[in-house]
């Protein structure tokens, strides 16, 4: 008897990452216009910086550079939470992750759904930033148990995105055939709808505690509500989207610009204002859905972080209230201690490399020193950044912010629960700097079982 030929999860993320794109250029036209700016920007750095191509090129990271997105939903419910896990695992991307964004005034807490391994990152490193919302953080009792009954009474994944997640976990995976109803089942759950489940009232109530309370509460599914290309310069494409009729966020989030990029920058396009009927026939709008533009840089190890958060920290408080030319020149000087040279980095212990034999290290590999770092003098072993694949709280936070009007709430702060996030979420999440350490030891394990 012959098995079933099924299409990997990989391609089933690829297939279903390109469809999200298609149904949020059709949904949010800005986003398009996003997508072609990003793109101009990133071929015009290219021809800039032949060694910055000549090195993504090398690590893979230029096949993929036109396909890479985000995006972010935000749900309510713990059921749903687990659900969305089981869906995602569908295309190989798994809970990476805990991000408490409670520190910033925000009721969520959240993980990253995304692949893992090295050649699943290679084919489509799509992600999916996921929140939860904690109903227990709203002050109200009121307004704590009208959003729970709105709640439990809707269900955000068709019957056929059950049936299909099932199936994947049953026979082990889906046919060609299956993975394309798949595709198209799932979509339904982001898919944004102008139709409230509650009334104005309702919504006005839920809005004035939070935005994000209402986004989350007042529709029938979580709708995407950004998805993100990656630039290679994104103090240009800053720059440049006033110029392109989009209403940029004040500030870029994240680390300054250096010549060696760590962690993540981002910015985005403001939240558009948007129709919505309410329960009763009534009108009104909502504001959520944005467009937002991420740069990678590399991924710091546990000194690199904690020497980054003490930065951020000094940085942070110089810069309330700058506007964007202000804040990035305050970050450039306090960051001026942090090393902008990978190698300065790498001697420091302050950021992941991935170890490797160059062509002079591959024609003697037989006859290698077995010390990693005699092997880099000799030209015969090169160590490569590894790219941070993940998020940053506080740049969440900030991006969350800007989009749903700038309230904080200081009742929220410092609530961190992992603990009650993987109970909603039904497994743990993984460490996202275990995955880099490893990443790291296997490369030098590799190169040494060579010699």
């Amino acid at each position: 008897m012959t098995q079933p030929n099924y299409l990997s999860t990989n391609d089933i993320r690829d297939r279903f990452s390109k469809a999200m794109s298609a149904m949020y250029q059709a949904e949010v036209p800005q986003y398009g216009t996003l997508l072609e700016l990003v793109e101009c920007v990133n071929q015009e750095t290219l021809s800039q910086q032949p060694e910055l191509h000549r090195r993504l090129e090398a690590q893979g990271d230029l096949a993929r550079l036109s396909v890479e997105r985000h995006g972010a939903i935000r749900v309510g419910t713990a059921a749903e939470l687990s659900m969305l896990r089981r869906l995602f695992a569908v295309m190989g991307m798994y809970p990476v992750g805990y991000y408490d964004l409670s520190e910033a005034g925000v009721p969520v807490h959240s993980t990253a759904f995304r692949p893992i391994d090295d050649d699943a990152l290679a084919t489509n490193p799509f992600r999916v930033f996921t929140s939860l919302l904690r109903l227990e953080l709203i002050e109200s009792k009121a307004l704590r148990q009208r959003s729970e009954e709105i709640l439990a009474k809707r269900d955000i994944f068709t019957p056929g995105a059950r049936a299909l997640v099932e199936r994947h976990e049953t026979q082990g995976g889906l046919t060609r055939e299956e993975a394309d109803r798949f595709v198209k089942e799932a979509l339904e759950t982001f898919r944004w709808h102008q139709d409230a489940t509650v009334d104005l009232a309702t919504y006005h109530a839920l809005h004035d505690e939070h935005r994000l309370i209402a986004d989350v509460v007042c529709f029938r599914g979580p709708h995407i509500n950004h998805l993100t290309p990656r630039t290679l310069n994104i103090d240009e494409v800053q720059r440049r989207m006033a110029e392109m009729g989009m209403n940029p966020k004040a500030v870029i989030e994240g680390p300054p610009r250096r010549e060696c990029p760590i962690l993540l920058r981002q910015t985005s396009f403001k939240a558009l204002e948007e129709s919505i009927r309410f329960a009763g026939d009534e009108q009104g709008t909502h504001t959520a859905r944005f467009g937002e533009i991420e740069q990678r840089g590399v991924a710091l190890t546990p000194k690199g972080r904690a020497l980054y958060d003490q930065l951020l920290n000094e940085a942070r408080k110089q810069t309330v209230g700058l506007d964007n030319d202000a804040h990035q020149a305050v970050m450039q000087s306090v960051f001026s201690t942090f090393p902008d040279n990978y190698e300065a980095m790498r001697q420091e212990g302050l950021a992941y490399f991935h170890y490797h034999l160059t062509e002079k290290g591959q024609v003697a590999q037989n006859h290698l020193d077995t010390d990693i770092e005699a092997l880099i003098e000799q030209g015969r072993v090169e160590a490569r950044p590894i790219t941070y694949e993940d998020f940053l709280p506080v740049s969440a936070a900030g991006i969350f912010q800007s989009n749903l009007g700038g309230k904080q709430n200081e009742a929220y702060a410092g609530n961190a629960n992992r603990d009650a996030f993987e109970d909603a979420l039904g497994a743990p999440v993984t460490d996202e700097l275990s995955l880099y350490a490893e990443r790291e030891r296997a490369s030098k394990e590799t190169i040494l079982t060579k010699v």
